[in-house]
């Protein structure tokens, strides 16, 4: 059994799932956290490696959770929303993390979806947080 879409859908009309202005908006402000944690972690040895992954995938996290707690109408559209955002500001920072040397190229992929899920739970949270700011906790 086949679910017809709403007309918006079908017309191309994704603003109804998605803020794209609000993505961006969280998108830049982990981009640059990751590309401060990027440099951090070129000039402080002890921040590179493992630790360096655990630190990614929380900037990812809260970037997703700010798209979240902005929006604040879902959890699909928050998860959505910040697993794009997760995704996308992580990007950047690999890019010259890679190019310093500080990173393998062949970890790009991984670490990308790993932030891409990470983002994605901090927009579901980030609707929690929308949902008790609204009843004032």
């Amino acid at each position: 059994m086949t679910y017809p879409l709403p007309k918006a859908y079908r017309d191309g009309n994704l603003s109804m799932i998605l803020d794209a202005r609000l993505v961006m908006r969280s998108a830049l402000v982990g981009t640059l956290a990751q590309l401060a944690l990027a440099a951090a972690s070129h000039f402080f040895l002890w921040m590179a490696g493992n630790p360096a992954l655990f630190e990614r995938m929380m900037l990812s996290a809260s970037a997703g959770y700010l798209y979240g707690l902005v929006l604040g109408q879902g959890y699909g559209r928050g998860a959505l929303g910040g697993a794009i955002a997760g995704g996308l500001c992580v990007v950047p920072a690999l890019v010259v993390s890679v190019l310093l040397g500080d990173s393998e190229p062949a970890a790009m992929t991984t670490v990308t979806l790993i932030a891409i899920g990470t983002g994605a739970v901090g927009g579901f949270f980030g609707q929690m947080g929308a949902i008790l700011r609204k009843l004032g906790l």
